[in-house]
């Protein structure tokens, strides 16, 4: 039989012709629902604080430091996250048929990274200034981190079958069920998506060993880890944003989050070449300078 077939036969048998979705994303223990969203969401943050206690730890710092800025930064950015998506997808909350009290419900999904990481940042300024840390180097410390988390958190996106990319008849397209709610009403059951869940994982996987790489191969501090984390992810939201194809508000024919990932890219990008200018290599301590003592700020002498 098998010298027979073909090569695309053969191909068929042993390469995966779609990806599944999961038939269920809640459970419930008694009457409390447990949401897999919710689930990959405290995962990731449980990680993303693993790794940044090792890499504090490398740089000289108590790791316990880090779960004290965590207690203040987490509540700031999934506070931040639900308000960034609740402002830029009104209508699902305040339109017509919108339920504002729903803009609560954030075990249900909506996270905007934007603002989980603008007011998540606020809460870790707070956290780093209350443990006398240098919140800079904090920043640097978390970068990869949260890479790995957004990765985590992306497996949500997969179980609620939700923010998917568009038709496509390669091998690892996505099935989602025809009655999900945010399933294209004109598409045939049985259409495969692009499975932009999985695209941003690996980009955010491959992002986080990239900038590790970076950091010890030109010694980069000063916030310069952070920025090039920003770099990194924008640059993947970018293509991945556009082949998304669920609701979203559009500006001269892009995405807003296209737009909001060009703008930040840039920003990031000058304010990575500046404090580089400033800045070369990075600081020897985690602690903050006390006023005149200039030690703290020094650059690595190995830099």
């Amino acid at each position: 039989m098998w010298p027979d077939m073909s090569i695309s036969t053969a191909a068929s048998l042993l390469l995966p012709t779609a990806i599944p979705s999961p038939s269920q994303n809640v459970w419930y223990i008694g009457v409390f629902p447990i949401r897999a969203y919710a689930i990959a969401i405290m995962i990731g943050i449980v990680v993303a604080i693993w790794i940044a206690r090792r890499r504090w730890a490398a740089r000289g710092g108590d790791p316990d430091t880090v779960l004290e800025i965590s207690f203040w930064a987490v509540p700031f950015g999934i506070v931040g996250g639900r308000l960034y998506h609740v402002i830029s997808s009104p209508d699902a909350y305040f339109g017509v048929n919108g339920d504002p009290i729903r803009a609560l419900f954030i075990w249900e999904g909506g996270l905007g990274i934007w603002g989980a990481v603008a007011l998540g940042a606020v809460g870790a300024w707070i956290g780093a200034r209350r443990q006398g840390v240098s919140f800079v180097v904090f920043a640097d410390v978390v970068a990869p981190a949260l890479l790995v988390a957004q990765a985590i958190g992306r497996i949500g996106n997969y179980f609620n079958q939700e923010l998917f990319g568009g038709p496509t008849t390669l091998p690892w397209g996505l099935e989602i069920s025809p009655t999900a709610p945010e399933f294209p009403p004109d598409l045939p059951a049985g259409t495969l998506f692009h499975p932009t869940f999985l695209y941003e994982m690996i980009w955010n996987l491959s992002a986080a060993v990239f900038i590790v790489w970076l950091e010890r191969r030109f010694k980069l501090g000063h916030g310069r880890v952070f920025w090039a984390y920003v770099m990194a992810y924008t640059s993947g939201r970018v293509w991945i944003e556009m082949l998304r194809i669920d609701p979203a508000h559009t500006f001269f024919g892009l995405r807003l989050n296209v737009w909001t990932s060009i703008l930040v890219f840039l920003g990031a990008l000058v304010a990575f070449v500046v404090v580089g200018r400033r800045h070369p290599g990075r600081e020897t301590t985690v602690l903050v300078a006390a006023p005149g003592d200039t030690a703290h700020e020094a650059s690595d002498p190995e830099a």
